[in-house]
C-alpha cells in the first residue's frame, strides 16, 4: 500500500528512484535519535548527471530544475532511512545547498529554491525548513548542484 506522501508525489508526477549507493567511503545517511542526516545528493536527471556552472553555461532556471532533482534524491534517501515508509517523515529540518557557480553569480538562493519549493509542494508544512545556499567553485563530477538534508522522523 502506498503511503500519503508517495501518493502526493505521484499526483505531482514523481516516482522516487532507488536510493543511490555512496560513491566513496561514507554512508548515504546517519540516524541519530529521531534525526536523519542525509549526505549530499547531486543533480541527476533522467538523462544522467546535470552538469554546468551557474553564471557561465547554465541559467538560473536550469539550476533551479537541477536542484529539484536533488530534492527527489533526498526523499529517496529519507525513504531508505525509514525502512521504506516515507510516512515516518515528521519534517524537513535543514537543507544546505551548494551551487557550482562563477564568482560573480549571486542567485544561489533562487537555484536552491528548486529543492525547497518542491519539498513544500510535496510535503506541505512538513517540508518547511531552515536552509543555507552557498556558492562552490566546483562540485563533484562537474554537477550543477549538491544538497544535503536533515530530516526528523518518527
Amino acid at each position: 500500500m502506498t503511503g500519503q506522501i508517495e501518493t502526493r508525489l505521484a499526483e505531482l508526477g514523481v516516482t522516487l528512484p532507488e536510493a543511490q549507493a555512496p560513491a566513496a567511503n561514507y554512508v548515504p545517511f546517519v540516524q541519530v535519535g529521531d534525526l536523519v542526516f542525509v549526505s549530499g545528493q547531486i543533480s541527476n536527471g533522467p538523462d544522467g548527471l546535470i552538469t554546468g556552472k551557474l553564471g557561465a553555461d547554465m541559467t538560473t532556471a536550469e539550476g533551479t530544475a537541477a536542484a529539484k532533482t536533488c530534492a527527489v534524491a533526498l526523499l529517496a534517501q529519507c525513504k531508505a532511512a525509514c525502512s521504506g515508509d516515507l510516512d515516518r517523515l515528521v519534517r524537513v529540518v535543514k537543507l544546505t545547498g551548494f551551487v557550482n557557480s562563477t564568482s560573480d553569480f549571486t542567485e544561489q538562493p533562487q537555484v536552491v529554491n528548486g529543492c525547497s519549493d518542491f519539498l513544500v509542494e510535496a510535503l506541505g508544512d512538513q517540508g518547511r525548513h531552515s536552509r543555507s545556499a552557498v556558492s562552490a567553485a566546483s562540485l563533484p563530477l562537474g554537477v550543477a548542484v549538491e544538497i544535503e538534508a536533515i530530516f526528523q522522523i518518527k
